[in-house]
């Protein structure tokens, strides 16, 4: 168990299935991770993930940066 899953009390990463606008656990566990960030994402607070990648992501702005990047889209500011 690492610092971070000791603080959040985090024991075991869940396997899962992300659905549309759900998820399946399929093995039981705590957490999943953030496909970017790698920070463990309790399962009662996970509320973005990509279907067609099957990746977990610990914010919206995570998740369109995600995004933008696997679809060759540039962000312009």
């Amino acid at each position: 168990m690492n610092r971070i899953e000791k603080f959040f009390g985090l024991k075991s990463e869940a396997k899962v299935r992300y659905l549309d606008g759900e998820f399946e656990v399929m093995a039981p566990g705590d957490f999943v991770k953030c496909a970017v960030t790698g920070q463990p994402i309790a399962l009662p607070d996970l509320k973005y993930w990509s279907v067609d990648a099957q990746e977990a992501y610990a914010s919206a702005d995570i998740s369109l940066k995600r995004y933008l990047e696997t679809h060759n889209i540039s962000r312009g500011t």
